[in-house]
């Protein structure tokens, strides 16, 4: 990696002003500044990742919705992922319990899409760390942005014009507009005294890439129990990126287990579903956690990703979300410039928070009414769910917007996401 634009700080004029300065380097901060940089703008990164140490391993993968892809594409970052992607070419979902046959169901396909190109996927199965890689490289190869690396965000103060951000080495810098894009514990989204909303589900979700013993066919498939779904994401090579919900201590409990332990507990439960399954690698679990930030923005500052939502993993929407977000603020900076607006001012902050708060609370909210409606095994909610899934099958226009709806290309702000 080249490390010019990390050290290059210590020849920088102090009276430099950036126009934008992240906090955080992880796929939603990194492609913000590479947008943002394609906007002409000057773009200081504060990473905590030490450039010259081995990157940890991340054996992540995320769903990326074509929205998503499309946003990659034009900051120039899809080639390097192509050979190891794997396309989405449908989702399914069955409201499920001990067996799944015959029980409700629908299934999207890559045509409800009614995409102008035939063969464009539902979305893209990614794994984390060549997205990471291929984000880093470009970064170090845009001379309008500078990372500082190692460091720390540590405190801001909004003055006339800028802000001013102290950052862990002692370092001050100055920019017009400071973003968040720290993670759910934000420290910047702390230092601007707003608060966060939400509920721990009391649930934790077990994760692990596994080798399926029948082809997936590129299908993202969710089977509803009354305890929580149970998740297989299409990888390359028939194998798949799995989710269990579970109570709060039994997941963390089965990722600590011996793998054939392990693998017998999946396959006692799930093998009628998804195939015979064998753990790759090391399992792994997280906590359930609902959080959404009261506010998107501040004097001078704004938040994106799980800095300002962390929502139910359900449908692979939380990336998506960061990227969404991503997508307005870029969309929005290069409209304040083509009026001649101030980038960080009140008015474009405030077309950032309209265009993104509803949009973002409404998709966390929904996500947990679902997993609220699905998690279940009450009476009363069964003909609630068979209906939904059988009109979401039957009805054509339903199922396109649905289908538009989960894979980001419906019009809209972020529709951004279309035009990127």
């Amino acid at each position: 990696m080249d490390v010019a634009h990390t050290v290059s700080y210590l020849i920088f004029m102090t009276d430099q002003i950036y126009d934008v300065a992240i906090v955080g380097a992880g796929p939603t901060g990194a492609a913000l500044a590479l947008g943002l940089a394609q906007a002409d703008l000057q773009v200081v990164v504060i990473d905590t990742r030490d450039p010259q140490a081995a990157p940890k391993p991340d054996g992540r993968n995320f769903a990326i919705v074509t929205g998503s892809w499309r946003m990659l594409r034009k900051l120039g970052i899809t080639p390097a992922l192509e050979e190891t992607s794997q396309p989405l070419r449908g989702l399914e979902a069955v409201d499920g319990g001990t067996h799944y046959f015959g029980r409700p169901s629908v299934l999207f396909m890559q045509d409800d899409l009614d995409s102008a190109d035939p063969d464009e996927p539902l979305g893209q199965m990614v794994m984390a760390e060549p997205l990471q890689a291929a984000l880093d490289q470009a970064i170090s190869e845009d001379s309008r942005i500078d990372r500082i690396a190692p460091d720390f965000f540590e405190a801001q103060t909004a003055e006339p014009g800028f802000v001013s951000i102290t950052l862990k080495s002692g370092r001050t810098i100055k920019a017009r507009l400071l973003v968040g894009s720290d993670g759910m514990n934000s420290p910047v989204r702390q230092s601007l005294g707003i608060t966060t909303e939400g509920r721990d589900y009391d649930k934790s979700v077990f994760t692990a890439n596994v080798s399926l013993s029948r082809p997936h066919d590129g299908i993202a498939r969710q089977l509803f129990t009354p305890e929580g779904p149970f998740a297989t994401l299409p990888l390359q090579g028939d194998r798949a990126n799995l989710a269990w919900y579970m109570q709060r201590g039994a997941a963390e409990t089965l990722a600590a287990m011996p793998k054939k332990d392990a693998e017998a507990e999946l396959n006692a439960r799930f093998a009628e579903f998804a195939g015979e399954m064998t753990i790759e690698g090391k399992a792994g679990s997280y906590p359930l956690i609902l959080q959404l930030a009261t506010e998107m923005t501040g004097p001078r500052a704004a938040l994106v990703g799980d800095a300002a939502r962390r929502v139910n993993p359900l449908a692979g929407q939380g990336l998506n979300q960061g990227f969404r977000d991503v997508a307005a603020l870029i969309e929005i900076a290069e409209e304040t410039l083509h009026l001649g607006g101030e980038i960080g001012s009140p008015q474009m902050l405030e077309a950032y928070s309209q265009a993104r708060r509803f949009d973002g609370t409404g998709t966390a909210l929904t996500l947990d009414a679902i997993d609220r409606l699905f998690s279940n095994d009450a009476t009363l909610t069964k003909p609630i769910r068979t209906l939904g899934l059988m009109a979401a099958s039957k009805i054509p226009p339903l199922r396109r917007f649905l289908a538009r709806k989960a894979s980001a290309t419906e019009d809209g702000v972020a529709g951004p996401m279309s035009d990127w």
